[in-house]
Formats: structure tokens, sequence, C-alpha cells
């Protein structure tokens, strides 16, 4: 019966979006790829909206739910009957009133977790702009095969007109080999010569007290290069995002002047590396959204890379979905623990095992790593441990609520709600 009710509930939606599409015609950014949409999503909002009347996917509405729902400009109506009666009076009345604030452009982020979800999101938001940020191992356990994920996600920017752009992450060989696929034009972005949109030069950005306070870099392009200063990124894999944000400024003609002054407003969504106060004056690399095995490894490469006066610990958990690759993607992570720059690991989950025995047959020391069932029960051995100095690095997939871990080893556990992901009434009971 549920079924049945979220099949209408999709139709009702579909039609309604696609009205509201057609008599206000926004220019349209989709997004996907395996990691690094939403951060891609945020970036390119940052910039679009400081020329354009702009929205994104509200909270993480990226589905055949979520993304009608953006486009309406209405949150979700949950179980509430009335929610949803209000959320199809809004539609309606955008499609027969005017709304002269209605946006100019959509940033929309298109999650595909099973086959034919791509088609179905472009059915319902033909894009004008295509953006794909990366392929990798995610979902392995509906598609099998990387290739068949690329096959996927290539639908986004080979369904576009020959007016359309495809916004491509060069770096990435899966992605690369999609601007075949491109009937009208396309720029790549990447750190690698290939890129006609470049970064160069990147590095830590400090404050008095030597804390990093986010990335410098430069972007090259088309014989100009510019400075760009991103705030609270850690990571040169966010500066893939800033990347993508400045690529898609340029197809709406804007400079890299007023880019590199956007992108100042870009701060990586919750969850994706950021640098938070933990308990005794330790520090929290919280990257909680989510987990694949190529993002977990540049995590722990970046806990590396910076700078403590204290140890450094990687809490990590399972990273699901992975099917057949599941052994391989937990081994590659363990083999990164090993390479140095870790001082202690604490696993969360069974698979997550994987991780420490991986990394201990690599060198790392036994006494070193400890194991626990669940986030709770390492979040408070964790909070124990941490001293003055110390940095953590909290990461795992969405269904191992590694949340739970920087909340508990927070030093204003209050701030959760503005900090951490995942702390709305609808999470706390699951």
């Amino acid at each position: 019966m549920k079924l049945i009710l979220y099949k209408y509930l999709q139709k009702i939606l579909f039609i309604l979006a696609r009205m509201v599409l057609r008599k206000y015609q926004p220019r349209i950014v989709g997004i996907t790829g395996s990691v690094g949409k939403s951060s891609a999503k945020e970036a390119i909002f940052s910039v679009l909206q400081f020329r354009f009347k702009t929205r994104k996917n509200i909270k993480n509405y990226n589905n055949e739910i979520g993304l009608p729902l953006t486009i309406i400009g209405m949150p979700s109506g949950g179980k509430s009957l009335i929610a949803w009666l209000k959320i199809f009076w809004r539609a309606i009345k955008l499609i027969v009133l005017v709304d002269k604030d209605y946006p100019e452009i959509l940033v929309l982020e298109m999650g595909v977790d099973h086959p034919g979800d791509m088609k179905y999101l472009t059915d319902l938001a033909p894009c004008d702009v295509g953006v794909v940020t990366n392929i990798g191992p995610v979902h392995l356990e509906f598609f099998k095969t990387i290739d068949r994920i690329a096959k996927e996600k290539s639908l986004l920017v080979s369904r576009l007109n020959k007016n359309g752009w495809g916004i491509l992450n060069c770096d990435n060989e899966h992605v690369c080999a999609m601007k075949d696929s491109v009937k009208g034009r396309f720029l790549t972005y990447g750190f690698g010569q290939e890129a006609m949109l470049r970064a160069l030069e990147s590095d830590f950005s400090f404050d008095d007290s030597g804390e990093p306070t986010g990335l410098s870099f430069k972007i090259s392009y088309d014989g100009k290069v510019v400075p760009v200063l991103l705030p609270g990124a850690l990571a040169d894999h966010q500066i893939y995002a800033a990347l993508a944000g400045a690529a898609v400024g340029i197809v709406f003609e804007m400079n890299l002047i007023e880019i590199s002054q956007a992108l100042k407003g870009f701060t990586p969504p919750k969850g994706r590396l950021h640098l938070i106060a933990g308990v005794n004056g330790s520090r929290i690399i919280d990257d909680t959204y989510n987990a694949s095995p190529e993002a977990t490894v540049a995590a722990v490469r970046t806990l590396a890379k910076i700078n403590s006066r204290g140890v450094k610990y990687a809490v990590i958990g399972d990273m699901l979905e992975l099917g057949d690759f599941e052994e391989e993607g937990h081994q590659l992570v363990g083999e990164e623990i090993a390479q140095g720059g870790v001082n202690f690991l604490i696993t969360v989950g069974d698979r997550a095992k994987i991780i420490a025995q991986t990394a201990v047959k690599r060198g790392f020391d036994l006494d070193s790593v400890w194991e626990f069932d669940n986030s709770l029960e390492a979040g408070e051995f964790l909070a124990k441990k941490l001293r003055p100095g110390d940095l953590v690095l909290v990461k795992g997939s969405q269904g191992m609520r590694m949340e739970r871990v920087s909340k508990i080893a927070l030093a204003e556990p209050e701030k959760a709600k503005e900090l951490l992901v995942r702390q709305d009434e609808a999470w706390q009971d699951k």
C-alpha cells in the first residue's frame, strides 16, 4: 500500500514540476558523480548567485521526490497529508499565477542509486548544463561494475541538446571519456595538463596561531590566471568543487575575477571535511556525510598532511553498497592508513575490520588499533582519549551514523545542529 501511494505521489510531483519548469523556463544545471556532487553544487551555487537569481537543492533532495520539491520550492511533507496538500497548492499557484521571484537558474544535484535513475531525472528536468564530478566504485551493489555506473551517469551529458554544455572532470578517466558523448560544447577541468580549466599551486592558508583556515590556489583558463581562496576547505579534492563552480560561471559568461570573488563565499557542506573544535583542546575533521573508498583514502591523506601538536586518530566506519568491491575497497583504505601520518586507528563495524587487518599487515602497530560494533561506543571511547593538540578524522557511510562519534567528541555539543549532518528529528531515532 505504501509503495502504491509513493508511486502516485511521485507521478503527481513529476507532472507539477514539469508544468512549473515549462512556465518559467529557468536554465538548469544538473550535477552528478560518484563523489563530490554536493560540494560541487554548493560551489556552483556560490558562483551563480553572485550575479543571477539562483536556487539549489533543498537539503539533499536529489532524487525522484526531492528534485520536484526543489523545483516547486517546498520542503518534504513527510507523513503529513496536510503538508503534501500545501505543496500541491504551492505548485498550482506557481502554474496559474506569476511568481516574479522564481529563479533564473536551478542548480540540481542528481543522485543515481539504481539503473534508470538518470533517465528519469533528466526527463523531469532537462538540463542546459551537465556537470560530472567523478566516477568511482559507489553503488556497485546495484550496478556491479564501474563501467555501468559511468554509462548511467553519462546520460546527463549525452542527453544535452546541441546548445548544451558538458562540464567534465578530466582528471577522472571515466568522466573525461564522456567528451565524445556531448552533442554540444564541453569544458574540462582538473589539475592535469589536459584540462581546459586548471588548478595550480594549491596550498594551505593559516591564521596567526598556525591553524589551517582554508586552501589557496590559482585558476588558469584561456591564458588568464587568478588567485582563489577557499575558506574552510582542507583537501585538494574540494578544489575540484571550486573548479566545477568556475567552469559553470564561465559558461554563464562570468569573468575569472567575479568567479574568484564569488568562491570566497563557498563553504564545503556539513560533514565534508569540516574542521571543528573537539573536547580537551582537540580538533575534529568531520567527514561523516558518507564514504567511498576513493573519498576515504583522500580524507586519510588530508589527515596525514595537516600539522598537529598532538597525535592523530582515524575513526572509520564501514563503507556500504560496494558489492563485489567491498573487500578491495576497505583494503585500499587500510593500505593508506599504513603509509604513515596516522597514530591510532579506530574502526566501526564488521567491514571496517578489513581496514585494520590490512593496515596491520602493512606494518601498522596492532596495539594502536581499536575495533567497535557501533559509532556510539567508538565516540565514548574516543572522547576519553583526546588531549590538547590531537587531531581526529571521522568518516564512514551514512548507515554507520559516524556523526554520532563527532557529536560525542565536540567541544560544544549544543552546536551539533549547526556543525553536523543528520541532526534533525527525523534522524534521531534511527
